[in-house]
């Protein structure tokens, strides 16, 4: 499997600006972002609602390349839950999805996000479901 490489696919993504990787061989989504001021809270660290952003994101797309990994079918958050590790300022984050359970109807995937240098930033746990494509006339 080639890399695949998915950029400015949804406003959320373009508004952020993080770029997908759908192209590994063992089926796991990955994303990175490059950490800048326009990411940051208060704090000066890496906005909490972004970090989840990411997390979400890339656990649907793990969980869409189980169905088709080259259309990436739409995929449902159910119920997500995000554990907040360690702060990040600025550099490359990178996260990874991970399908865990479930079967044809719904999917429990993880989440992590990382730092440059391997420390983790955040884990996710998530209920994901395909959301049903309607035929268009």
């Amino acid at each position: 499997m080639t890399n695949t490489l998915r950029i400015g696919e949804t406003g959320t993504q373009r508004l952020i600006g993080w770029v997908s990787d759908t192209g590994h061989p063992d089926g796991r989504a990955r994303i990175w972002l490059d950490v800048t001021d326009d990411h940051t809270n208060r704090h000066d660290v890496l906005h909490g609602g972004i970090i989840a952003t990411l997390l979400d994101s890339v656990c649907g797309i793990t969980g869409s390349m189980r169905f088709d990994p080259v259309l990436l079918p739409p995929m449902l958050s159910v119920s997500f839950t995000v554990q907040f590790m360690a702060p990040m300022t600025r550099g490359r984050i990178t996260g990874v999805g991970t399908v865990t359970g479930g079967g044809k109807r719904t999917m429990f995937i993880s989440g992590e996000l990382h730092d440059e240098q391997g420390r983790l930033i955040a884990t996710s746990t998530g209920v994901y479901k395909p959301v049903r494509q309607e035929t268009k006339p």
